[in-house]
């Protein structure tokens, strides 16, 4: 394997383009991974951490600037100086042929003047200029999806102020999904249209919700991303009460699902506020709430003055609410067999060494760390984590495990200058290979996720350490236990089945959910700390 870079010097291209630029290239016979992105410092230093540069000795790298970009390109020889010749053209947009590029719009005026149409602005820019571009979106009467990140609370407060006044949402900062009419935007899946509609700052849980609605017959009206902040007391959820009227008066929606981490304790109680005035059923799962600050899992639903509120505490209880709320069947399955899952992990245990006793999970979805958290938390169990929430311990390093430990690799601190876990596996990969020399370490738990951005193929770019980490565990007389959940749809470009197949194939556990994937961790962890005591 060779790596090189390509710099083309004052040359900008908004990261959601990059991102899918070096998903493409990724993708490609005889190529291991690729980046796109612009020269910060920053990106530099990261590049230089996983081999480019040349030690220092690539001058054009070593003298890059922000305002230049840099491809980054690694793979076989062949391969990677076929795409390194041919660059621009992969830096293109539309067709390839670079002359487009310099016919599209460059301001949103510009944009808006173009198609007079359309009704809102996606916006990808880095931060500092971000709420400037959302401000020109408001004044030109368009709605908002903010993608961009590093946006000031400052700002975001004063944004979805002014959008409010003019009858605007926005949707962000950092918002990574909403499905808007049938149209996923960002990160987002193929699911079918249906009565379900989503408001939520967590962007893989939307996406799982919708998924395993769709999975089960149901569709989705719409998802309202609302930003990681919309829930704070800083904020005051501006854009989730937005989203819950537009829901509310959407005669497409039938039930309302509100999918977040819990809110602040000023904003939890106007959201409860509103969603006992709500006129449409409501799913309310908030992941990682205190235990007793919602009603228990399974509990009578709350009468609303209009409808009714349930209250799941995971992902799949919500969407067996859902479901059964509006009367469809096929649900079942969501529901954890506790005694399915004893016996399965009893299997697991049996196979590892004496040493193995931790678990490490490195997710991709960030709320799907969060939710394995709380399941962990539920069944007394504790881990360290970079993103810990209550009763659980701050992880010292963020880049080396400690015990029992579960990492959020699309944290800032991972992606600050480079592409999310989602599009890029190299990280992921890099830690996984880490963990797997690690004798101690008895189970790997894992999420992929598919659909719109996401890497063309999540599963293949971690096969090969999978592999390795398992091959490495059993030389030390051990087995390791891999357990992963695929989100996604088969209509996904990537193909449910074809990456679930790859990873049985690979001896890899797979479950429905990744709630399920976690309830089996949790069997596991236990009957290794039973077997502890025993000895």
């Amino acid at each position: 394997m060779v790596r090189t870079t390509v710099i083309r010097k004052n040359r900008y291209l908004d990261s959601v383009f990059l991102m899918q630029v070096a998903r493409r290239i990724a993708g490609q016979p005889g190529l291991r991974d690729a980046s796109a992105l612009m020269a910060t410092e920053a990106n530099r230093k990261v590049l230089a951490s996983l081999g480019y540069g040349d030690g220092g000795r690539d001058a054009d790298f070593a003298t890059a600037g922000p305002n230049d970009l840099v491809l980054a390109i690694e793979g076989e020889a062949a391969a990677v100086a076929a795409i390194a010749a041919d660059a621009d053209a992969w830096l293109a947009r539309g067709s390839g042929a670079a002359s487009m590029a310099a016919r599209e719009p460059r301001t949103i005026p510009e944009a808006v003047a173009g198609r007079p149409d359309c009704t809102l602005a996606v916006i990808s820019v880095p931060g500092e200029h971000a709420a400037r571009e959302a401000r020109l979106a408001l004044e030109a009467g368009l709605h908002v999806f903010l993608f961009s990140s590093n946006v000031s609370v400052e700002d975001e407060l004063a944004l979805k102020t002014e959008a409010r006044r003019r009858g605007l949402l926005v949707m962000g900062p950092d918002c990574g999904t909403a499905y808007l009419g049938g149209a996923g935007i960002g990160f987002a899946n193929a699911v079918r249209p249906g009565s379900i509609g989503i408001i939520g700052p967590s962007g893989t849980g939307m996406q799982e919700f919708a998924c395993l609605v769709h999975r089960f017959g149901a569709g989705i009206s719409h998802g309202i991303g609302t930003g990681s902040r919309d829930l704070s007391d800083a904020i005051g959820g501006i854009s989730t009460m937005m989203g819950l009227d537009a829901l509310e008066a959407d005669p497409a929606t039938r039930l309302i699902a509100v999918i977040s981490k819990p809110p602040g304790e000023a904003t939890t109680a106007r959201l409860w506020e509103r969603l006992r005035r709500c006129a449409k059923p409501v799913v309310l799962c908030l992941l990682g709430a205190e235990p007793g600050a919602i009603e228990a899992p399974g509990a009578s639903p709350l009468a609303g003055a209009e409808g009714t509120i349930h209250v799941a505490a995971t992902l799949d209880e919500a969407v067996c609410l859902a479901l059964e709320e509006l009367g469809l069947p096929g649900s079942a399955q969501l529901r954890p067999d506790g005694e399915a899952l004893r016996r399965q992990a009893a299997f697991a245990t049996g196979q590892l060494a004496p040493e193995q006793r931790h678990i490490r999970g490195l997710f991709a979805g960030g709320t799907l760390c969060y939710q394995s958290q709380a399941i962990f938390r539920r069944a007394g169990l504790a881990v360290c984590s970079n993103a810990p929430l209550s009763g659980m311990r701050q992880l010292p390093d963020p880049w080396v495990s400690l015990g029992d430990s579960f990492v959020d690799l699309g944290a800032g601190l991972f992606v600050e200058g480079r592409p999310h876990p989602m599009i890029d596996a190299s990280l992921r990969r890099e830690r996984l290979e880490q963990e797997g020399q690690d004798p101690s370490v008895a189970v790997l738990l894992l999420d992929f996720i598919l659909g719109a951005m996401s890497s063309g193929d999540p599963v293949g770019g971690l096969l090969e350490a999978i592999l390795g980490a398992q091959h490495a565990a059993i030389r030390k007389g051990g087995r390791l236990c891999v357990v992963a959940s695929v989100c996604g749809t088969e209509d996904d470009p990537q193909g449910l089945q074809n990456q679930t197949r790859a990873l049985e194939e690979a001896g890899v556990l797979v479950f429905p959910s990744h709630a399920l994937a976690a309830a089996f961790c949790v069997e596991v962890m236990l009957q290794l700390r039973n077997r502890k005591e025993v000895h």
